[in-house]
């Protein structure tokens, strides 16, 4: 059997951000029993020169949905990043996430060598639709989800492996 760029990437990416808002919410749970307020737990880092938990969420989504849209060959949907609230971050969370399930395997199926730049600060990447997806949207969009996790579990979160895989 073969894996298409369709199931490699859509429910992929419809999982990690399920879960990801799953994270969240027994992050969320943590902050209010201790008083913590959805601005500090927001701007929490691991280490001062990494982003915060709100860009963290931001750019994972940012990254699944402007992924599955580069492999379909269509605009990506744009998301100002201006959440200030757990409530924003989560309604981002369902919009991308109804955003991805609005995609086909037509759409992206037979991608694997559409061209793909992107333009970066540092100047142009390209990529071959495959490559862009396994070499660099999958890498991205896992850690993303994983330095989120990792922010709440600092932040004193009970969290597990469990919940970062949707099994709990």
């Amino acid at each position: 059997m073969t894996l298409s760029m369709y199931q490699a990437s859509v429910p992929v990416f419809i999982r990690a951000l399920t879960n990801l808002r799953h994270v969240l919410r027994k992050g969320e749970a943590h902050a209010k029993a201790r008083n913590v307020s959805d601005e500090v737990l927001l701007q929490t880092r691991l280490i001062p020169d990494m982003l915060p938990l709100v860009r963290q969420v931001q750019i994972a989504t940012d990254m699944a949905k402007n992924g599955a849209a580069r492999l379909a060959g269509v605009d990506p949907l744009v998301i100002e990043d201006n959440e200030t609230t757990l409530a924003e971050l989560y309604a981002r969370l369902d919009r991308v996430v109804e955003y991805l399930k609005g995609f086909v395997p037509e759409q992206i199926d037979g991608s694997e060598t559409r061209p793909i730049t992107l333009r970066m600060r540092s100047g142009e990447l390209h990529f071959e639709g495959q490559a862009y997806l396994l070499h660099f949207v999958i890498p991205n969009v896992f850690f993303h989800c994983t330095t989120a996790y990792a922010i709440l579990r600092k932040a004193g979160a009970e969290l597990g492996k469990n919940d970062f895989l949707g099994r709990s």
